[in-house]
């Protein structure tokens, strides 16, 4: 009956007038993963905590919405998918006013939450919207606009947030979200049609157990990749205690899953994970989030702080990279359909390596221009290695399988760029300490180095204090000068240790299948 209702149906409204609003909710949605990232000093400042427990600000909106993305299926049928759409660009947007007139690092939180439980509906849906209302011919076209504003959202993002703290205050981040969320809501309303099979159902279910176990495993991982470092990791018995927490609910997911999904009640059904492209292109997609929103995160918070770069100058830094995405993202398709997908994608894994490690060349004193080439690279190889993965990740899966698929993959993808965010933030902290403690030891009386750059720099205070505070003040400065060196080396190490992740995913794109026949044939 279900299959009659969908061939009889007609869409009525030119489809890329039902575009505005759905492109325009995503835009918002992708583009507040970013858009917080060179305001976490301000913000940090204005809580009163840390640089650290900053970052919790980006990973709880990913985990948020990561979250809400497996149970999107279930509320669409619960209210019907056209009001759940525009229900969650309500509910995003009220987060967003108060994630701007919060005053506490709690009510932060707790906004950011409640923002990603807004955005985790609009992606899918609206992805599932585009799939129905474009013909085939038009379909990659439509695609192609859609897959621009997801990538070049959170791109864009630092640019926007740094010229909106740097001109008003770190608010307006989130302040503007507010006119286009009215007039996304408005939009939806009016021009995104209700076919019969996606309205409101009678007699549905949640998988309550799985979507709780869910919801606790990622919070409590969270919670021990944030904290971990300021803990001291297991050393610290509070820490031990929830890392146990979170593995027990994430296995007891995994069973729940595994055994409501031969009779289809569950929250995903893991049984495509079985599928050898989708296991592959997905934990190949799920290290590139982690390495794309990572560098994301850090790159800023590293100009602001080692270079003194303003908000607005830190964020313009990365639209380089977007040049190199929407450059990528014209020649992939071009490439993809002369040389091949895997050839495509093990070339862009070599270049968004080889970004990693022109990273980590980086030093104090490198300017603006020099920043652009690497952020170039960077966006050029993430593109050409993420679009074929993605495409190919499902190429042998039939067409009733891809709704589980993209809610798996989806939900995979936001997990691992939220643990991303924490391991970078965790390694650039572990790595800046172990160089400081090497180079401390360089700050001795036998090091005719040190011993003559003190005596200069004393004599260079002289004229303005006496001896012994020249001399602490001399000090002072050179032991500055080694944290500012010793930070720099966290970074560093923390960028070509992102091109180690990336060139470990190389070797297996060659065991993905292009298509049906090919993994037909293989099997044979």
């Amino acid at each position: 009956m279900e299959e009659v209702k969908q061939e009889e149906w007609h869409f009525k409204i030119e489809p890329w007038i039902t575009m505005i609003p759905l492109m325009l909710s995503i835009f918002m949605f992708a583009l507040d993963e970013t858009i917080s990232n060179v305001a976490l000093p301000y913000m940090a400042g204005t809580f009163s905590i840390s640089h650290n427990e900053s970052t919790w600000i980006i990973t709880s909106y990913l985990v948020a919405s990561g979250i809400v993305i497996p149970a999107v299926d279930f509320f669409s049928k619960l209210i019907g998918r056209k009001q759940y759409f525009m229900l969650s660009i309500v509910i995003f947007t009220f987060a967003s006013i108060l994630c701007g007139v919060s005053n506490s690092m709690a009510m932060m939180i707790f906004s950011r939450v409640l923002q990603g439980v807004g955005g985790g509906g609009i992606l899918p849906i609206a992805q599932a919207v585009i799939f129905e209302i474009f013909p085939k011919e038009k379909l990659p076209a439509a695609m192609a606009v859609f897959g621009l504003g997801v990538i070049m959202a959170p791109i864009m993002g630092p640019a926007l947030g740094g010229w909106l703290t740097e001109n008003y205050s770190w608010p307006f981040i989130y302040f503007i979200n507010i006119p286009f969320g009215i007039i996304a809501f408005l939009l939806a309303h009016k021009y995104v049609e209700e076919p019969p099979y996606s309205r409101k159902q009678k007699n549905v279910k949640l998988d309550a157990s799985g979507f709780f176990f869910l919801a606790l495993w990622l919070a409590t991982l969270q919670v021990v990749l944030d904290k971990g470092n300021d803990a001291d990791w297991f050393g610290a018995a509070w820490i031990c205690k929830l890392f146990t927490v979170s593995m027990i609910a994430f296995f007891t997911f995994v069973f729940i899953q595994v055994k409501k999904g031969k009779s289809h009640t569950g929250l995903i059904d893991l049984s495509i994970l079985k599928n050898h492209n989708f296991l592959i292109g997905t934990m190949g997609q799920v290290i590139l989030m982690g390495v794309m929103m990572a560098s994301a995160s850090i790159l800023p918070s590293m100009l602001q702080s080692l270079l003194g770069y303003t908000s607005f100058l830190s964020g313009l830094s990365m639209v380089p990279r977007g040049a190199g995405c929407f450059l990528a993202s014209i020649l992939c398709g071009v490439l993809v359909s002369k040389i091949g997908i895997r050839p495509v994608a093990a070339t862009g894994l070599i270049v968004l390596a080889s970004a990693g490690l022109l990273f980590g060349e980086i030093n104090t004193t490198i300017s603006l221009k020099e920043i652009a080439l690497p952020n170039f690279v960077f966006g050029f190889g993430m593109i050409m290695a993420m679009v074929p993965l993605s495409n190919i990740s499902c190429a042998t899966l039939p067409k009733e399988a891809q709704t589980n698929a993209a809610g798996v993959q989806n939900l995979l993808k936001n997990t691992g760029a939220a643990i991303g965010t924490s391991i970078a933030t965790t390694m650039i902290s572990r790595f800046s300490q172990a160089h400081q403690m090497m180079m401390i030891k360089s700050l001795a009386d036998t090091n005719n180095v040190y011993s003559e750059r003190l005596s200069a720099m004393t004599s260079s205070f002289l004229s303005q204090v006496d001896l012994p505070t020249a001399t602490y003040m001399a000090q002072a400065q050179i032991h500055n000068m080694l944290r500012q060196q010793a930070t720099l080396w966290g970074y560093v190490e923390t960028f070509r240790y992102f091109a180690v992740a990336v060139i470990i995913i190389l070797p297996f794109v060659f065991f993905l299948y292009e298509g049906k026949k090919e993994a037909e044939a293989k099997k044979d």
